[in-house]
């Protein structure tokens, strides 16, 4: 699977092997770029399942083997809520794998929270100034971030991907790497996105959903659905989409696209 635009299905019986399959092609991506010489850019996400991946990394016997200096945390999306609230994606990343990896602290870019110093507007120019730090010396200045070895996305059942929420202004743009989202139509009301450039200038898209709730989206997206309408049908690598799901949220797939090799 050459082609990142082709997204392809792996299918896991549950959403406790799901979550143990995806962890260990994580850490097995990282040894590898570890083993190249280069750093690594992973782009976490929130939710259930995103939960669930990093507790299954952190069991996995060879995370002392990473070289965690080399290795950079970014979100694709937070809630605009305090540090403290349990709500935060970051707060659940770091109780799920961070805070039990020794990480340099710089290396993990969290997004400023309703309780600190910046507005909202404020928040998303200083997460984007923090992406341009570690574009490529190669990329313009404007429009400048890290290329994430991989993007982890979870899908709502709605087709949401981040905070990009179908049929609204910000799944649109894209001269900016993070946008303000207000009147979420999910609470909370208030959060920071990552744009769909942001997204799909990564190497690898890693989806991931698991529940029966989440058939009919996973069934637009495989369909070509209007990324407009379904934002997660606008999500791709640009070596790899990949969709990693369960049993429940895989009924809708066609068996020609089910990657039984992957």
């Amino acid at each position: 699977m050459a082609d990142g635009t082709e997204k392809r299905v792996v299918i896991r019986e549950s959403p406790e092997r799901l979550a143990k399959s995806v962890a260990r092609r994580l850490v097995d991506r990282l040894l590898a770029q570890n083993a190249a010489g280069v750093l690594a850019h992973i782009c976490l996400t929130g939710g259930t399942m995103g939960g669930a991946v990093l507790r299954a990394a952190a069991k996995d016997k060879r995370v002392g083997d990473v070289d965690w200096t080399q290795v950079h945390f970014w979100f694709g999306d937070e809630r605009w809520v305090a540090a403290d609230s349990s709500d935060r994606n970051e707060r659940q990343a770091r109780e799920a794998l961070l805070n039990t990896l020794p990480v340099p602290a710089e290396n993990v870019h969290a997004m400023a929270a309703s309780d600190g110093t910046l507005d909202l507007d404020d928040a998303a120019v200083a997460y984007a100034d923090e992406l341009a730090q570690f574009a490529p010396a190669d990329r313009s200045e404007s429009g400048a971030w890290p290329t994430f070895d991989i993007c982890f996305l979870g899908v709502g059942p709605d087709g949401h991907i981040a905070s990009l929420f179908p049929d609204r202004a910000e799944i649109q743009i894209t001269d900016r790497a993070v946008v303000p989202v207000r009147d979420s139509p999910k609470p909370p009301p208030e959060r920071l996105s990552l744009t769909r450039p942001v997204i799909n200038s990564s190497t690898r898209v890693w989806m991931v959903l698991a529940g029966a709730d989440k058939a009919s989206a996973l069934g637009l997206v495989l369909a070509g659905a209007s990324y407009e309408s379904v934002p997660a049908a606008g999500a791709k690598g640009r070596r790899r989409t990949v969709i990693f799901v369960d049993e429940a949220a895989a009924e809708q797939v066609p068996p020609q696209l089910i990657d039984r090799e992957y």
